[in-house]
């Protein structure tokens, strides 16, 4: 089936579900996790059926859905709800890290195992996202987690390229930071973001 062209005026409803479903909620799956994700993707896509009467084409069909999404998943992430849950998680007792980035090492798993690997790392770069100021997480999983360029990224969340190169930047160094004490940061083979555990943070075999 042919792709949706980008800039085509009031596309059908029916063909945009079919072709962007899938991507949004792989999105939201690892913007702000399983537990949201279809319910936040059945919001996005009746925000996009009511509102696609207002679609002219003056933006590309993939910008405008992803702002949509976007937003959508920064308004939850905003709200009381979320937050009120984000702290009942972090109040309770500690137990030994758990660190889902348990994704392959630059020798890289089977093919077979590859998309359930890159999930698991993409989760855990999540979790770290999520506690980044908001500035610097739309524009993380934007660019680190779904692949878009940075004039892609600007268009989908109307800002300037140099404002998307700058929190970019400073995310990063953010992410990093946070990352550096259970992780080893590096790219795979599809040049996207990825981790490993470190030896370190593992539990020994007397903890488990």
């Amino acid at each position: 089936m042919n792709a949706i062209p980008d800039r085509e005026p009031n596309p059908d409803f029916e063909a945009i579900h079919r072709e962007y479903r899938p991507k949004i909620l792989r999105y939201m799956t690892r913007y702000v996790g399983t537990e949201d994700a279809e319910e936040l993707t059945q919001e996005i896509f009746l925000k996009i059926s009511k509102s696609l009467k207002q679609f002219r084409g003056e933006a590309g069909l993939s910008t405008w859905i992803y702002r949509i999404a976007t937003n959508t998943a920064v308004d939850r992430l905003r709200s009381a709800v979320h937050r009120a849950d984000r702290a009942t998680a972090e109040a309770r007792p500690a137990s030994a890290p758990e660190n889902k980035a348990l994704g392959p090492s630059p020798a890289a798993p089977d093919r077979a195992d590859r998309e359930l690997v890159r999930t698991e790392m993409a989760e855990c770069i999540r979790g770290v996202i999520d506690d980044l100021p908001e500035d610097y997480g739309a524009v993380l999983a934007l660019s680190e987690l779904e692949g878009f360029t940075n004039r892609e990224v600007a268009e989908i969340l109307q800002i300037s390229l140099s404002n998307v190169k700058i929190r970019l930047h400073r995310g990063r160094l953010r992410l990093k930071e946070a990352l550096q004490s259970h992780c080893i940061l590096y790219r795979d083979e599809r040049n996207e973001l990825a981790c490993d555990e470190k030896p370190s943070c593992r539990p020994s075999e007397d903890q488990t």
